[in-house]
């Protein structure tokens, strides 16, 4: 059992750059602000694309942690799902806000020589959830910078299956799910009817020793419902916790339409 347990883990080496993919596609987003309003409720909702490439350290399975740097390309072509989405609701200075993110990565590989195992494959599920809610300091018309706080919930998870060689049917399953407290925060400003700038920046920490995320971008208004917005994200969080290792940083060009209503 401790040389199977040898081999597999030497298995999962030559393969643990596959569970960045994990990371690549997470969590991307500017909140889209829905408009201010004395008057009621108002809403929003945004799908996103965000094109990031990763960097940094990931450990699994009690092996030591792996540098990557694999860029979008290189992930997005062991994407097997992928959502992204934000929603916002507004009532005068006050606002709550939501992220989903969800990606589920596989890829496959011969190790050396074939002979411990012809093939392993490696599949790899990431949720991130933020919710928070903040209040407007300042406000001007359509323009407002709100200070927000919420919380920010992770969990990252990788199965390995062999096949052929002598570890024919060998698996494995590492998992992590941590929460960090996070504040910061975030506003849009109108240059003109139609054009304004949008930004975000979070700080934070809790089983993470660190967790940060910051975003600008350009954004275009069609009509008082739709807008679109594109622009630049950065994201890094530093976990470490009983042999599972999580230290990235991921960043790229974002894209997202907006929906208010």
């Amino acid at each position: 059992m401790k040389a199977c347990r040898l081999a597999a883990a030497m298995l999962i080496t030559v393969l643990q750059a596959s569970s960045a993919s994990v990371a690549d596609l997470q969590h991307a987003f500017i909140v889209p602000d829905a408009k201010a309003s004395s008057e009621g409720w108002t809403f929003a909702a945004s799908p996103y694309f965000w094109g990031a490439g990763i960097s940094g350290d990931i450990g699994q399975f009690g092996l030591p942690a792996v540098h990557l740097a694999p860029d979008f390309g290189d992930m997005l072509k062991d994407l097997d799902v992928g959502f992204m989405g934000i929603g916002e609701a507004r009532y005068d200075r006050f606002s709550v806000f939501g992220d989903v993110i969800y990606t589920k990565v596989s890829s496959q590989a011969a190790t050396p020589l074939g002979i411990a195992a012809g093939q392993v494959d490696t599949r790899s599920e990431t949720f991130a959830g933020l919710v928070g809610a903040g209040y407007a300091v300042f406000q001007d018309g359509r323009s407002n910078i709100d200070v927000v706080a919420g919380a920010r919930v992770w969990h990252a998870s990788t199965e390995i299956s062999s096949s052929g060689g002598l570890l024919g049917g060998v698996s494995g399953r590492d998992s992590a799910t941590w929460v960090d407290a996070m504040a910061g925060f975030r506003g849009r400003y109108f240059l003109t009817d139609h054009f304004y700038l949008s930004a975000w920046g979070l700080v934070g920490a809790g089983q993470a020793d660190l967790d940060w995320d910051l975003a600008a971008g350009v954004g275009y208004e069609f009509s008082d419902r739709i807008s679109t917005i594109a622009g630049y994200r950065a994201l890094g969080v530093d976990y470490n916790h009983d042999r599972f290792i999580f230290d990235t940083v991921q960043q790229g060009p974002i894209l997202g339409l907006v929906v208010r209503f």
